[in-house]
C-alpha cells in the first residue's frame, strides 16, 4: 500500500524532453512519488527514462507505459494523483499537416482524456497543462520592421505578447493545442479544477534532442557541432524569446505553489525581451560557443511563421513572484554540455529521426518545422 502522505505526481509525457527535467526535479522533493506516463514513441526517450531509472529513487519513480489516445489508460493512471502535468504531445506543424487526425487525437482527445480522469478521480488534483504561442497565428496585429539582423515591433511601446491577444489557430497544431487550452480552461471554471495552462514560447536545455520538429536552438547547434548544413526559412530575421527549461520548470513549481492565484489561468511563458533573439543572432552566437561558422542554405518562408514573438510574462511574475534567471549564452552552454556527453546517442538517434520525417513527408512540397 502506498504511503498517502506521499504526494503523487502524474506527468504524461513524462519521458520526453521537458517531462524527464520535471520528473528529475521532482524527485529532488520529499515525500514524492512521480508517476511518469508515457507511449515512448519520440526516438530517444527511451533513453531519457533510463537516465531517470538511474538516479537512485527508483522506490519513487514508477514508469507506467501508455498512450493518452487511450482513456482507459489516463484513467487508471491518474486515479490517484495529487498533481497531473499533462506533457504528452504531437509537437509538429508539419505533422499536424500531413497527418490532422492523429494530431487530433493526440492533443485534443488525449487532453479531454487527462481532464475526464481527473474529474472523475474526485480528488480535485492540480493539473498544468503545456500548449504553445501556436495559438497566437501569425500575430498580424503586431506589426514589425527589420532593423539590423532582427524584426523589431513597430509599436516602440512593445513589451511582448499578453495573454490578451487575440486567438488566431494557424494550421491543425495550432487548432488542436488552441481547443485543448480552452477545454483545461473551462474545466477550472464549469468543474472547479485547478487547472493552469502555459502557452509556451521557445523552451532550450540539456535532455532535447534537436530533431527539426523538436526544438530549433539544439537543432542548430548540433548541426553546427556534427558540420551538418543548416536550412534558414525565410530571413533569419525572425525572432524567439529563448526560456531554459530549468527555468520553465522554476514556473510550473511557482504556478503550483501558488495555485490560489494560478488555478484556472494562463500564462504566457518564454525569455521575454531579455531572451529574444533573432535566428541570424543565435546563429552567430553558436559560432561563438563552438569556434565553428554554421554551413546554412536558405528556403522560402514557411506559411503562418511570426516574423516576432516574444513573451510577456509579467502576468505570471505577479502572481508567482516567477522571472527567468538563466540567459541565452547560458542555455546555449547547457545544451553544448549535454551533447557533448551524450554525442554518439544524439547523432544516431537524430538521423533516425530525420529519416523518420523525410518519409512522411515525401512527395510532398511541406518542409520540416522546428517547435518554437
Amino acid at each position: 500500500m502506498k504511503d498517502r502522505k506521499q504526494r503523487i505526481i502524474l506527468i504524461t509525457g513524462g519521458a520526453g524532453f521537458i517531462g524527464s527535467n520535471l520528473t528529475e526535479r521532482l524527485l529532488r522533493e520529499p515525500g514524492v512519488r512521480v508517476r511518469v506516463f508515457d507511449n515512448l514513441s519520440r526516438p530517444g526517450v527511451e533513453h531519457n527514462l533510463a537516465w531517470l531509472q538511474g538516479l537512485n529513487t527508483s522506490d519513487r519513480l514508477e514508469f507506467v507505459q501508455g498512450d493518452v489516445r487511450y482513456a482507459d489508460e489516463v484513467c487508471e493512471a491518474a486515479h490517484d494523483a495529487d498533481e497531473i502535468y499533462h506533457l504528452a504531445a504531437q509537437v509538429a506543424v508539419t505533422t499536424s499537416i500531413y497527418d490532422p487526425r492523429a494530431d487530433f487525437e493526440v492533443n485534443v482527445a488525449g487532453t479531454f482524456h487527462v481532464l475526464e480522469a481527473a474529474r472523475r478521480s474526485g480528488r480535485r488534483p492540480f493539473l498544468l497543462f503545456t500548449s504553445t504561442n501556436k495559438v497566437y497565428g501569425s500575430l498580424y496585429g503586431v506589426p514589425v520592421q527589420a532593423s539590423g539582423s532582427r524584426y523589431v515591433a513597430s509599436d516602440k511601446s512593445f513589451r511582448g505578447v499578453k495573454e490578451s491577444e487575440a486567438l488566431d489557430f494557424h494550421s491543425p497544431y495550432g487548432c488542436s493545442k488552441g481547443a485543448a487550452d480552452q477545454y483545461v480552461r473551462d474545466y477550472a471554471r464549469i468543474y472547479n479544477l485547478p487547472s493552469v495552462v502555459f502557452r509556451m514560447s521557445c523552451i532550450a536545455g540539456p535532455r532535447q534532442f534537436g530533431t527539426e520538429d523538436q526544438g530549433w536552438v539544439a537543432h542548430f547547434l548540433y548541426s553546427v557541432l556534427e558540420r551538418r548544413p543548416i536550412t534558414v526559412y525565410g530571413d533569419g530575421l525572425q525572432v524567439r524569446d529563448i526560456l531554459h527549461v530549468h527555468d520553465l520548470i522554476d514556473g510550473m513549481m511557482a504556478a503550483r505553489r501558488e495555485q490560489e492565484h494560478t488555478a484556472g489561468e494562463i500564462y504566457n511563458l518564454g525569455g521575454g525581451l531579455e531572451r529574444a533573439i533573432s535566428i541570424i543572432e543565435m546563429l552567430d552566437a553558436i559560432a561563438d560557443e563552438t569556434g565553428i561558422r554554421p554551413l546554412l542554405r536558405y528556403d522560402g518562408i514557411r506559411p503562418g511563421d511570426q516574423p516576432l514573438y516574444i513573451s510577456d510574462t509579467s502576468k505570471l511574475t505577479a502572481h508567482t513572484g516567477w522571472q527567468a534567471r538563466r540567459s541565452c549564452v547560458e542555455t546555449l552552454k547547457a545544451i553544448h554540455g549535454f551533447w557533448s556527453g551524450n554525442r554518439a546517442l544524439l547523432a544516431g538517434q537524430r538521423s533516425v529521426a530525420a529519416e523518420s520525417v523525410t518519409s512522411k513527408v515525401e512527395g510532398s512540397s511541406l518542409v520540416a518545422e522546428e517547435v518554437a
